[in-house]
């Protein structure tokens, strides 16, 4: 997958596509809250585990009941790219499996 910064409209189609998923000062971001700590904690690790197969990994706030995700790839300046994407299609498949809304 290549890290090619994205135009503004493959940004914009291709958040068509992630329903939650936004963008906050040139990041992909999304929040999920789950039902307990525990909960949260063991998303946590599995988006760990997705990320180090993609050798690609996102900011990660753990919060008491929520996860926040911010993804951009430093190795394009900041820049979004297809593999920003493809970590936050993958945890979002994810994500309902740990009970995250």
């Amino acid at each position: 997958m290549t890290s090619e910064p994205l135009s503004q409209k493959e940004i914009e189609d291709r958040l068509g596509e992630l329903p939650g998923w936004s963008l906050d000062g040139g990041k992909l971001t999304r929040s999920y809250r789950l039902g307990s700590h525990f909960a949260v904690t063991g998303l946590v690790v599995h988006i760990a585990r997705t990320q180090d197969e993609l050798d690609h990994h996102s900011d990660l706030t753990l919060g008491y009941h929520t996860v926040t995700l911010s993804v951009h790839t430093h190795s394009a300046g900041g820049a979004l790219t297809a593999l920003d994407f493809e970590l936050a299609r993958r945890v979002q498949e994810l994500a309902p499996a740990h009970g995250a809304e």
